[in-house]
């Protein structure tokens, strides 16, 4: 049977979505061809902001590659702008003149970014913010320029700030709405989430309206100018105030439109020969701009052009999960509340957590929460299920495993879900068909369960529960190891779990034996198995391996912190943050002397060093005369401390001389990755230990200890360890934990990682509940740093190993002809 010719307009995800949703219903029943504006295969647009941010590339976003196309038997025509439709002769016309002839089509436009029309919106340096070029651009203009403004306090613009700010610009988010996100969050929520924001180094303007984007005389925006008058620099103004369904083409074939192209329940629009999905598409009056509406959409769209004829779609209750700088927001359903709604509050502002539930004739029908949000699935399964909660109101506030309906707290979540339950709210996909596809296809790990179903491959927050059902479905079969625990780089299949084995049982202690040892494939190694081979050696055997600077990253062969510039920064060594006039003296000598263009104090009270050039790195050392912070490498860096008993009305412990001792019993302690301390006098916990890889705070009757907080791009906060009474207790206990973990820790796996890898208890078994074993991983961290010396002092005082630092002069010989 002759091919329909099927011509979608639009490589985005819900088009594609649609045809990956068709082909598994009808395979052979159209000839297809795609249009794409862009030059790139379907992408993830959910995951730009980790792309800004530095934290994937494009390449790991990229939903389905050219050969995924070709696979298919799918006509890719990429960077083509379809400018025309003509519906009586059934064909499109491409910018490039490409004619292409359907039987059915598919319009999937999307939207487009609202930009402002106020006078300067279309100087350079005005972007909006919708694919991977906007992201492209602002990753370029970070580079050479500082000051960003983004105007649009939503989902969107606080991703771009987010990004922009860890490129590190110095950003302000012009907002037009009282408090932030005010569409996905209510008042409280909105100002929480904006003071966290804040407090990292964010800058916020609001309620402030745009009246005009002006001119550095080059056509090259330099300022942001507001209705009342107000200014602020900006060297690149990002528009993320609202996207507009793309509806241009539609309306010029005469289709239509309304706030979006007009769809009935089967996704057809005014003519049955044409559909249109996404951000396009008007329903029921709403132009959805989140992608599980969206998906819904492609699956009822896909059985209509399959001719199955029988679905339909009718809307969807929808929820935001969102996540900026380590902070979690959920809303979902009517959150604000109205007539004749009841409101649950649950506020603790000093913790950081925020609910909100909205009830109404004893079915839940909204919630807000902000910073807590692991029961906001269960919610949205009881919102859009109108489940009636009337007799487990009293426990509702605290989630689903207080309620005990799907298992008892610690137990698997998934092992009572029903089939129907939504796992994967992105794109849909219910328990019962990761089950199902598990069952049918063999499949044995997440990455298999995410092609198949495509569960867990948009946002990733499900992939924990995917990986639960996949063990409860194949048991100890599922392969869910972690990472780490996967060959170290290209050059040898060994892990780091069998590498750090082998250098301990047959005594290695140099990075050509273990290579020989280990058939390395790579004879040299690489720079991922180098530094991590170096560190296991040095870690394992103490005085008998040879430190191989070679291996060692950039920053620890030159000990000092190589910045975008080329040039250094140094920190040097203040114990426990005290200091002393002497030392601000020298400080404030050197930064004279050679000249450095900014002293920054940094978030673990030290003070920076920036700007200053590598020969002259080993004189700064000398006359600062101070031991290096090594603020550089994998290794101890700072303890942070308050002021404590000392001086703190509200203290109760001595803080600072706990941060100084542990300091001192730490110095020159190279381990899998950085190290942060803190200690707080008291629960007030002003040196905010509880994101520390080791958090101690004082109370009344001795010391708390944490262990496993990280305050970087996705913040962990502590877990609580162990009560003590003495500080000489701590520092036993601390020494205990730190030697753990540098034996056993895979190279780069914060101590975050390493908890959530071997447990919890495993640790307190090792440290807490074994004193011999405790006191022997003591010993073996003093013996270890009593080979170590401070690296500035070794390098000042040994003439050969200041030869890096030397300038090398260039010898200029005449070129002679041959």
């Amino acid at each position: 049977m002759k091919k329909l010719k099927l011509v979608l307009i639009g490589n985005g995800m819900a088009g594609i979505r649609t045809l990956e949703e068709l082909l598994k219903l009808a395979p052979d029943m159209y000839e297809i061809t795609v249009f794409g504006a862009e030059p790139h295969p379907n992408y993830n647009r959910i995951l730009l902001s980790p792309v800004l941010a530095g934290e994937q590339t494009f390449d790991e976003i990229v939903l389905n590659d050219l050969n995924w196309y070709s696979d298919n038997g799918i006509n890719l025509l990429l960077g083509r702008k379809v400018v025309e439709i003509n519906r009586k002769q059934r064909h499109v016309i491409a910018s490039d003149g490409t004619v292409a002839e359907y039987d059915r089509l598919l319009i999937a436009t999307g939207s487009t970014p609202f930009i402002l029309p106020v006078p300067g919106s279309k100087l350079e340096g005005v972007i909006g913010y919708r694919d991977i070029a906007d992201t492209q651009v602002m990753m370029e203009t970070a580079k050479t320029h500082s000051h960003a403004v983004v105007i649009g306090g939503g989902l969107l613009g606080l991703e771009a700030a987010n990004g922009l700010k860890l490129r590190g610009m110095d950003v302000t988010v012009v907002h037009i709405g009282e408090w932030l996100m005010e569409r996905q969050l209510d008042r409280n929520a909105g100002e929480l989430l904006q003071q966290s924001l804040s407090e990292r180094g964010l800058k916020f303007l609001l309620p402030k309206h745009t009246a005009e984007l002006l001119d550095n005389g080059d056509g090259r925006v330099c300022a942001v100018k507001f209705t009342d008058g107000d200014v602020i620099a900006a060297d690149l103004v990002v528009m993320a105030a609202g996207i507009r369904p793309n509806t241009e083409l539609a309306e010029k074939s005469g289709i239509a439109c309304n706030r979006g192209i007009l769809v009935n329940d089967t996704l057809q629009t005014f003519d049955p020969r044409v559909y249109a999905i996404g951000e396009c598409a008007s329903h029921r009056g709403i132009a959805y701009g989140l992608v599980a509406p969206l998906f819904d959409q492609a699956k009822v769209c896909a059985n209509h052009l399959a001719q199955l004829g029988f679905a339909r779609y009718q809307g969807s209750v929808t929820s935001t999960k969102l996540k900026v700088t380590g902070i979690d927001l959920f809303s979902a359903g009517e959150f604000m509340g109205g007539e004749g709604t009841e409101t649950i509050t649950l506020s603790d502002p000093i913790g950081g957590v925020y609910k909100k539930l909205v009830i109404k004739n004893d079915q839940l029908i909204g919630a807000c929460l902000y910073g807590d949000t692991a029961d906001g699935g269960w919610y949205f399964r009881q919102i859009r299920e109108l489940q009636n909660i009337s007799q487990t109101r009293d426990h509702l506030m605290f989630g689903e495993n207080a309620i005990g309906d799907v298992g008892h707290q610690g137990q698997d979540k998934t092992a009572n879900m029903p089939d129907t339950a939504e796992v994967c709210g992105c794109n849909g996909v219910c328990k019962g068909t990761i089950v199902k596809a598990i069952q049918e296809n063999g499949l044995f790990s997440v990455d298999d369960v995410k092609k198949h179903t495509k569960a867990a491959s948009s946002c990733g927050s499900c992939a924990g529960l995917v990986e639960q059902i996949l063990i409860s479905t194949v048991g100890g079969a599922a392969d869910v190891k972690p990472k780490s625990e996967k060959a170290i780089c290209g050059c040898s299949d060994s892990t780091h779990g069998q590498i750090r084995q082998a250098i301990r049982e047959h005594h290695l202690t140099s990075i050509v034996a273990v290579q020989q040892h280990l058939n390395w494939s790579t004879p040299n190694g690489c720079a991922t198995c180098r530094p991590a081979l170096n560190y296991y050696l040095i870690s394992t055997w103490p005085g008998e391996a040879i430190d191989d600077a070679q291996s060692r990253l950039i920053n620890e062969r030159a000990h000092a912190n190589i910045q975008k510039d080329g040039t250094y920064s140094v920190v040097p060594r203040m114990w426990g943050g005290v200091t002393s006039a002497a030392e601000l003296r020298r400080i404030a000598d050197v930064a004279d002397k050679y000249q450095v263009p900014m002293v920054k104090v940094t978030g673990g009270q030290r003070i920076d060093l920036l700007g200053i050039k590598k020969d002259d790195l080993p004189n700064v050392w000398k006359e600062l005369d101070m031991p290096s912070g090594h603020a550089y490498g994998k290794s101890i860096r700072t303890v942070k401390t308050c002021v404590g008993s000392e001086f703190c009305r509200f203290g109760t412990q001595n803080s600072t001389q706990m941060g100084i001792d542990l300091e001192h019993d730490l110095f020159n302690m190279w381990s899998p990755h950085k190290v942060k301390l803190a200690v707080s006098g008291c629960p007030r916990n002003c040196a905010e230990a509880g994101i520390k890889d080791v958090g101690i705070i004082g109370v009344d009757s001795g010391w708390e200890m944490y262990i496993g907080g990280n305050g970087g791009i996705k913040t962990e906060v502590a877990e609580f360890f162990v009560k003590l009474k003495t500080a000489e207790e701590v520092r036993e206990y601390n020494g205990a934990f730190l030697q753990l973990y540098r034996e056993e820790a895979f190279y780069l796996e914060r101590t975050v990682h390493f908890l959530q890898r071997v447990g919890m208890d495993y640790i307190k078994q090792a440290v807490i509940e074994d004193t011999d074993n405790r006191k022997a991983l003591n010993e073996r961290l003093q013996y270890s740093l009593s080979f170590e010396q401070d690296p500035w002092k070794q390098r000042i005082e040994t003439p050969q190993l200041k030869k890096e630092f030397q300038r090398i002069p260039v010898t200029v010989v005449e070129e002679v002809p041959v």
